[in-house]
C-alpha cells in the first residue's frame, strides 16, 4: 500500500512487512499513543486465510489519523524469523499488540471475537464493526425481577448456593497439577541430559512432526525426512519446564533444536549448513533399505511410537 492511499479519515489497512528494513520503517517513529497490531502468518496455514479477511474488515473499520492512533501490519512469520522469535510467535496466525514497545497483549489462533475483543479493548470501538463484516459483540439482558437459575429447569425453584460449601466426598473441580517450582535446576538438567539422548537424532519442536506449530519446525521435519533419518522427538509447547530449561541447558535460545548423539547441532539454519557442507552429515542416521528394495531413497520420519518421548 502507498502512503498516498493511507489518508486522513479514509479506512486503515493491513500493510504487507516483507524485510527487516520495511519494519523499522514503519515502527520507528510511531508516536508512543499509537496502538500497533502486528499480524503474524504463513501462507501454507489455512487459518491464516480466515485471519487475513478478519483483520482487513477489522482494519477497515478504524479511520486513518494523524498522528495515527492504530496501525495494522502483516507479517511472514517464515520470511521475517528475527521479527517472529523477537515476538516469540511459537504458532500462526499469531497477533500482537504493542504500544509505546511494550506488548500489551497476544492472541494466538483464528477466533475474529476474540481478535475483535483485544484490539477493541486497546483502541476503543470503531464504531462501525458491524458494517465492517465482523458480528457484534453480544450482549444478554436479564430483567431486573426476574432471578438467575443455577441449572434449573423452566419451572423449577432457582438454587440457592450462597451458603453452600463443598465437602469431602464432593469430586474435584479440576485436575491437580504438579508445582514445577518443586524441581529443582539439578534434577531438571538431569532430566534434560536424559531427554537430549532419548534418540540418535532428538528434534525438540514446537508441534508435532505430523501437525507442526510453526514453520521452522516444519522445514526441519522435511529436512529430516528427506534425508531418510529416523528421529525422536519432543513437542516443547506441551512442557514449558523443558521448553524454558532446554535454553539455559543448549545456552540456545530458539526452537526448534537438533541434537545428535547428545549434542547440540542447533537449529534449522545451522543443520541446513551442516548438510550443504556435507552431504553425508545425515547419512549415519538414514534409514536403511530393506534388503532387496529397489527404492534408492528410503524416507525418514519419526521413530517407533515406542521411543517417542511425550512427557
Amino acid at each position: 500500500m502507498s502512503e498516498k492511499e493511507n489518508t486522513a479519515g479514509s479506512p486503515s489497512k493491513v500493510t504487507e512487512i516483507t524485510t527487516d528494513v520495511d519494519f523499522e520503517h514503519h515502527t520507528s517513529h510511531l508516536p508512543s499513543s499509537t496502538l500497533l497490531v502486528l499480524y503474524f502468518h504463513t501462507p501454507w496455514a489455512a487459518p491464516c486465510t480466515q485471519m487475513s479477511t478478519v483483520l482487513s474488515a477489522l482494519a477497515s473499520s478504524y479511520p486513518v489519523t494523524t498522528p495515527p492512533a492504530i496501525t495494522f501490519l502483516s507479517l511472514n512469520a517464515e520470511d521475517l524469523p528475527d521479527i517472529s522469535e523477537a515476538y516469540d510467535v511459537s504458532a500462526v496466525p499469531f497477533l500482537v499488540l504493542v504500544r509505546d514497545g511494550k506488548v500489551l497483549q497476544t492472541v494466538s489462533g483464528s477466533d475474529a471475537a476474540k481478535v475483535r475483543d483485544a484490539v477493541e479493548k486497546h483502541a476503543g470501538k470503531s464504531g462501525n464493526t458491524g458494517a465492517a463484516g465482523l458480528p457484534p459483540a453480544q450482549v444478554v439482558n436479564v430483567p431486573k425481577d426476574e432471578p438467575i437459575s443455577n441449572g434449573a429447569s423452566s419451572g423449577d425453584k432457582p438454587k440457592d448456593l450462597s451458603g453452600y460449601a463443598p465437602t469431602s466426598k464432593d469430586p474435584a473441580t479440576a485436575p491437580e497439577m504438579s508445582d514445577p517450582t518443586n524441581t529443582s535446576k539439578e534434577e531438571l538438567h538431569k532430566r534434560l541430559s536424559e531427554l537430549v539422548k532419548a534418540a540418535p537424532v532428538m528434534l525438540f519442536m514446537k508441534g508435532s512432526p505430523s501437525a507442526p506449530q510453526c514453520g521452522f519446525s516444519r522445514q526441519t521435519v522435511s529436512l529430516l525426512r528427506d534425508h531418510g533419518v529416523r528421529y525422536g522427538f519432543f513437542n516443547i509447547l506441551a512442557d514449558d519446564e523443558v521448553r524454558q530449561g532446554l535454553k539455559e541447558f543448549a545456552d540456545w535460545p530458539t526452537f526448534p533444536q537438533v541434537w545428535i548423539d547428545g549434542e547440540l547441532v542447533g537449529g534449522l539454519d545451522i543443520l541446513r549448513e551442516e548438510v550443504g557442507n556435507d552431504p553425508e552429515f545425515l547419512k549415519k542416521y538414514a534409514v536403511k533399505p530393506k534388503e532387496g528394495s529397489a527404492a534408492p531413497d528410503a524416507k525418514g520420519g519419526p521413530t517407533a511410537p515406542e521411543a517417542q518421548v511425550t512427557a
